[in-house]
C-alpha cells in the first residue's frame, strides 16, 4: 500500500488548521468556518490564545525570538503573503544576529552544492533555477522564493538543504525505516517516536484522506504513515543540529511548511531529541482562519495577514508519489479531474509538454493555470499512455 501525500504538510500546507477540518477543506476546498479577528488590522503579532488572541508587541516577540538557537517560520508553500512576511522576519533577525544560516525545505541534502555556489556568487539566478532543479524538486512559483534566496546571497548566509529526495521519503512509508540500509535512507538516523498528540493529529489526517475514508483505519498502513512523516521531520531537523554543532556562534532560521512547525510536534520535536533546546516557532494566520484551532501551544507567535482574494483553482484529486510521476488515489466526484476521465490508480507522467516529477510540481502548476484554459496531461493507465486535457472554468468559483 502506498503512503498517501501527508495532506495536512502539502496541500495549502502549512495553514495551522485541525487535522480533519484541515484535511476535508483541503478535498473540498471549503471556506473557512467560525472567524474571530475579522476587524483585526494585518501586520500584527498575536499571541495564539486559545479563547482570544492577544496583541503582542513586535519588540517583545523579537527580543524572544533572539535567545534562540533556531528559529522556524511555517510557511504556506503557495502563499506570496507568506514569503513576503518570511523575508521581513528574516531581516529582522539578521539585524540582531548577523551570523545566520538559511535552512530550506525546498531542497533535497544532494544540491547542497549548488546552494553553496549560489550563495558564492558563481551561478546567475537561472543557472541556479536549473542546476538546482527547481521545477523537478519543488515546482511552486520561483518568483515566491527568489527575493529571500538573495537576501542570503547578498548577505552570504549559508543556504542549508535541509531535505532529502521524495522518493526517500516514500521507500520509509513503503518498507519502514529499519528495512533501510543508511545510503537508502540517505544516512538519516532514527526519528524520535511522536508524541502521542501529533499521533491523535495524524490519525485524523489519516483518516480522513479521501482513499480511507469509509472504512476501517489500517494498523499497519496508519503506522507507515506516522514512520514516514517521522522520518522526514527528522531529516530537516539533522541538518539544523549538524549546522549548530559545526558553527555554535551561528543560529539558523528554517524556512518549512508550517505542518512541520505547528504545535511543536513536527521538525521542533525532533531537534529537541538531538539536543537542540532553545526553539522558536512562527506562523502566519489570516484573519478569515478558523479560531477553533487556536491553543497556546500552537507556536510562539501568529502574524496578522490577509486572506488571498481568490481561491486557486483545484483537480479535485488525493495524489502519491511514484518513482514514474504522481499516482492518483483517489478522484473526487463531480471534480475537474473526473470531468476530464482521470481515475483513481492513473499514473500522470507529464503535464504541460514537461515530465511530472511530484505531487508538489503538478499542485503548483494547478494553481498557476489562467481561468478558462485548458491543461494537457499524459496518462499511464494499464499499461498505455493516454492524454487527457482539464479543461479550467472562464472564472473562479
Amino acid at each position: 500500500m502506498r503512503v498517501p501525500v501527508l495532506l495536512a504538510l502539502c496541500l495549502r500546507a502549512c495553514r495551522p488548521a485541525g487535522g480533519v477540518a484541515l484535511a476535508a477543506m483541503v478535498a473540498a476546498g471549503a471556506a473557512v468556518a467560525q472567524t474571530c479577528l475579522p476587524e483585526q488590522p494585518p501586520g500584527q503579532w498575536l499571541a495564539p490564545t486559545a479563547a482570544a488572541p492577544r496583541p503582542l508587541p513586535a519588540a517583545e516577540l523579537l527580543e524572544r525570538m533572539a535567545a534562540a538557537q533556531v528559529v522556524l517560520l511555517g510557511e504556506r508553500h503557495d502563499s506570496a503573503e507568506d514569503h513576503r512576511w518570511q523575508l521581513q522576519m528574516l531581516a529582522q533577525l539578521h539585524a540582531r544576529w548577523p551570523a545566520l544560516a538559511l535552512g530550506l525545505e525546498m531542497f533535497p541534502r544532494r544540491l547542497q552544492p549548488v546552494l553553496d555556489d549560489w550563495v558564492a556568487g558563481r551561478l546567475s539566478e537561472a543557472e541556479f533555477l536549473r542546476r538546482s532543479e527547481w521545477e523537478q524538486v519543488w515546482g511552486f512559483d520561483a518568483r515566491l522564493y527568489l527575493p529571500l534566496f538573495h537576501f542570503a546571497r547578498m548577505n552570504r548566509l549559508p543556504m542549508l538543504a535541509l531535505n532529502v529526495e521524495r522518493a526517500t521519503v516514500a521507500a520509509v512509508g513503503r518498507q519502514g525505516h529499519d528495512a533501510l540500509d543508511a545510503a537508502a535512507r540517505e544516512g538519516v538516523g532514527r526519528p524520535a517516536a511522536p508524541s502521542p498528540d501529533y499521533r491523535r493529529q495524524l490519525q485524523a489526517v489519516f483518516g480522513a484522506h479521501p482513499g480511507a475514508q469509509g472504512g476501517p483505519v489500517d494498523p499497519a498502513a496508519f503506522e507507515r504513515f506516522i514512520g514516514a512523516q517521522a522520518f522526514w521531520d527528522r531529516a530537516m531537523a539533522e541538518v539544523i543540529a549538524a549546522q549548530l554543532a559545526r558553527e555554535p556562534a551561528r543560529r539558523v532560521v528554517g524556512l518549512l511548511g508550517g505542518g512541520h512547525v505547528r504545535d511543536g510536534h513536527g521538525v521542533a520535536h525532533q531537534l529537541r531529541d538531538l539536543g537542540v533546546e532553545r526553539i522558536g516557532a512562527l506562523l502566519t494566520w489570516e484573519r478569515a482562519e478558523d479560531c477553533r484551532a487556536l491553543g497556546p501551544g500552537l507556536a510562539d507567535a501568529l502574524f496578522l495577514i490577509e486572506p488571498p482574494e481568490e481561491n486557486p483553482p483545484r483537480l479535485g484529486i488525493a495524489m502519491a508519489p511514484d518513482a514514474q510521476g504522481v499516482r492518483l488515489s483517489d478522484v473526487a466526484p463531480g471534480s475537474l479531474a473526473e470531468a476530464a476521465g482521470l481515475r483513481a490508480g492513473d499514473l500522470l507522467v507529464e503535464a504541460a509538454g514537461r515530465p511530472l516529477r511530484s505531487p508538489d510540481a503538478l499542485r503548483a502548476l494547478v494553481q498557476r493555470q489562467p481561468p478558462g484554459t485548458w491543461l494537457p496531461l499524459k496518462v499511464l493507465r494499464e499499461g498505455v499512455v493516454r492524454d487527457v486535457v482539464v479543461r479550467f472554468a472562464a472564472e473562479l468559483q
